[in-house]
């Protein structure tokens, strides 16, 4: 290869995330960085669970630790340095844990932990100081929740990870940082980048992003599927990046799946809301980068500009949102609306009436179709969810009544179990800490090394003003209808309580048309159960894309929501099923 690079690989875009891929990565071709991004918000109460049930020295993803055993020597061997945030709640339990595999194996690496992240022991010092944590969607202090505070972490940026990397780690084990930074990191330590070279710094961010949510970069989860020429052992994606931040995005040769601009496309438009993607160590501005197919499954991104980090750090809170239960009732035939009255009255009525819980969901999903040629196709669904910081009034009493009511209720009656798992209700709370609070550490050779966040450098600010990119209007003559997703790929997901759906063409044409068209109220038109939701469109002319951003579509996020789809992963899809008339110039070129 002519240019210099260092070669990232991902292995985990999740907790439960394939168990084979970090032996998978390391033996499948030349890398010099193993990443592996374990962490979501609801990840982390999971681990406070872990902790509460086998212990203080727990809380860390313990999956990673038989990928550390499989993959160790051949690191070791190949001088492959690994990063992750597997560490979770307690990396300095997770890093004693390697240190011991590796002492059973005989393998001499340098293991490194960072915390500083952790801010409930600090709570009380950081309300006394004037910090309220006020909620990002919401505008509400967190005192003024009502809940009790179960987890609280800052997302930490990149610079602990160099520093380990400088005093010699091999193994670095981070806590909740931004799911990029285990990419910014390796990057700002092979090519030695100052804290203001936020050009450089937002291209490994935006490669970061790329590559953090495993094989969604790769083909999976891709609109245009059946452009991937194999979902058999679809290979996980790897980041070649650049000294000036440019990077090209690919994957082992020989393995399933596919990197195009498409699939690049699709994962930059991931879970963001504006295009100036913010983080402690820079603001990149996705709206200026470029996007290029250079050789098959080889993509290659730049130009991307950075803008000095905010002052403030963003926080992870999750909260105790009390209990809840419910389940899915299944109606079929004729009078579907009928039966659902008869059933939810008797209920809630042998129950003592709705007022006595918190919150009461009723949903009645009309899939049945008439004239039906199957049993399934003459079904409906009737979900029902409850409620209450009472765990006594939506435990077993709930499921009882709806029992007791299934020989004594509407003809046909059966029921599908729990539309969400029984049990407690997180309440994910995104706030901000100012970052003059934010005490990150970097444990290594029996060092103590202190990190100060870069807008606590004195530095000279610096923000990117973007050139406004003209988009030349179609001239539309013929039109014919179609599938929306005949033309236009998606990509949906979760932002906390919010949703994000990005939206892209393949070529000038189609953008042209979809920029016109796809206004936020013609979005609310052609999902009409979106109508009640603030909603901002962001322009991304650059990579032919438009991101809508939907407030409070998911409540408090994936725990606390009824939706059959809690995170939203979903919502492009449906936009693409919608049946819309297109110029037949662009129909054409699908």
């Amino acid at each position: 290869m002519d240019k210099d690079v260092i070669r990232i690989a991902n292995c985990s875009g999740y907790y439960g995330d394939k168990l084979s891929a970090a032996k998978d990565m390391v033996d499948g071709g030349p890398i010099d960085v193993l990443t592996g991004d374990y962490l979501a918000e609801l990840t982390m109460t999971i681990l406070y669970s872990q902790k509460i049930q086998r212990g203080e020295d727990k809380g860390y993803v313990g999956t990673f630790l038989k990928q550390v055993k499989e993959i160790a020597q051949t690191c070791k061997a190949k001088n492959i340095k690994i990063v992750t945030n597997a560490g979770g709640l307690n990396p300095k339990s997770m890093a004693n844990e390697i240190e011991k595999i590796l002492l059973d194996q005989s393998v001499d690496m340098k293991v490194a932990y960072i915390d500083g992240d952790d801010l409930v022991p600090r709570m009380e010092e950081l309300n006394n100081a004037g910090e309220e944590f006020k909620n990002l969607d919401r505008g509400q202090s967190l005192s003024d929740s009502g809940y009790a505070t179960l987890t609280a972490n800052a997302y930490l940026g990149a610079w602990g990870i160099k520093e380990a990397l400088d005093n010699g780690a091999d193994i670095v084990v981070c806590p909740r940082v931004t799911d990029a930074a285990v990419v910014i990191g390796p990057a700002a330590w092979k090519y030695n980048w100052k804290r203001d070279s936020y050009d450089a710094l937002a291209g490994a961010l935006a490669a970061g992003h790329i590559i953090e949510c495993g094989c969604q970069a790769t083909g999976g989860n891709y609109a245009f599927f059946k452009e991937v020429p194999s979902f058999e052992n679809v290979g996980y994606p790897i980041a070649e990046i650049e000294e000036d931040g440019s990077f090209t995005i690919t994957k082992h040769r020989g393995t399933g799946g596919l990197v195009s601009v498409g699939t690049v496309t699709a994962q930059l438009l991931y879970e963001i809301s504006s295009p100036a993607y913010i983080n402690p160590d820079v603001i990149a501005h996705f709206d200026t980068l470029k996007i290029e197919q250079v050789d098959q499954d080889r993509v290659y991104v730049s130009g991307c500009r950075g803008s000095s980090p905010p002052s403030s750090h963003k926080a992870c809170i999750n909260l105790a949102g009390g209990f809840r239960n419910g389940m899915e009732i299944i109606l079929t035939g004729i009078d579907i609306e009928d039966k659902a009255k008869i059933f939810t009255d008797t209920l809630f009525n042998s129950l003592g009436g709705k007022d006595q819980f918190d919150e009461v969901s009723i949903n009645l999903h009309k899939t049945n179709k008439n004239n039906p040629e199957t049993n399934e196709e003459a079904m409906a669904s009737l979900s029902i969810s409850v409620k209450s910081m009472n765990p006594d009034l939506v435990g077993r009493m709930f499921t009882a009544k709806i029992v007791e009511l299934s020989l004594a209720s509407f003809p046909g009656f059966f029921a599908q179990g729990g539309i969400k798992p029984s049990g407690p209700v997180i309440v994910y709370w995104p706030a901000l800490v100012d970052s003059k609070f934010i005490k990150e550490k970097v444990y290594i050779n029996d060092k103590v090394i202190e990190v100060l966040p870069t807008s606590q450098l004195e530095l000279e600010d610096i923000y990117y003003q973007k050139e406004p990119i003209s988009v030349e209007k179609l001239e539309i003559n013929d039109t014919n209808s179609g599938y929306f997703g005949e033309v236009f790929g998606t990509r949906s997901g979760d932002k906390g309580g919010c949703a994000n759906l990005g939206v892209w063409a393949k070529s000038d044409k189609a953008f042209s048309f979809l920029n016109d068209f796809l206004t936020v109220s013609a979005l609310k038109e052609l999902l009409p159960d979106l109508k009640s939701y603030e909603i901002e469109r962001f322009d991304l002319p650059n990579i032919k894309s438009l991101n809508f951003y939907i407030h409070g579509i998911l409540q408090d996020g994936v725990s606390s929501n009824n939706k059959k789809d809690s995170q939203a992963k979903s919502l492009g899809e449906y936009l693409r099923a919608k049946i819309i008339d297109m110029p037949v110039e662009i129909l054409k070129e699908k």
